[in-house]
């Protein structure tokens, strides 16, 4: 068997590996988190990082803007690679999205809501008891890496 095949990375660390690069992106320093949204036939469909809306200041720049222990100046990574979808009219139906975190409950009700079927993420942040529930009875898989 060719030396370089056996050495090759799954598509799963593949697609994580971008997904940490992606995070490098992000403009809260408070986290960085990466978002690859990837179709049945291993394409990307959509990215995101977290960071503030279009055209607003960045954390970076003005400092976060803390309510309940949260930066509500950040839209999360998951949050842009699916508003970025919407936008552009692309079906995320049965897709897998790869996170650097596990996505927060607010995240998981959209991943679901969208039709995504499979979560893979490298950090167990915060994992909401009733997140991993709905992803239960939605028959939505989470896997970490």
């Amino acid at each position: 068997m060719n030396k370089k095949l056996e050495n090759r990375c799954s598509w799963q660390e593949y697609f994580m590996r971008l997904c940490e690069t992606v995070a490098e992106r992000g403009t809260c320093d408070r986290a960085y988190v990466g978002a690859i949204i990837v179709n049945s036939e291993n394409r990307i469909v959509s990215t995101g990082y977290n960071g503030s809306i279009s055209g607003d200041k960045h954390c970076s720049e003005v400092g976060h803007e803390m309510r309940d222990g949260h930066c509500i100046r950040t839209i999360h990574a998951e949050q842009n690679a699916l508003y970025y979808c919407a936008k552009e009219g692309i079906s995320v139906k049965d897709c897998s999205i790869y996170v650097t975190h596990f996505p927060c409950l607010n995240c998981i009700k959209a991943i679901i809501q969208a039709g995504i079927k499979h979560i893979y993420y490298r950090t167990g942040y915060r994992i909401d008891e009733y997140a991993i529930k709905l992803l239960q009875s939605s028959n939505v898989l989470y896997t970490k890496l």
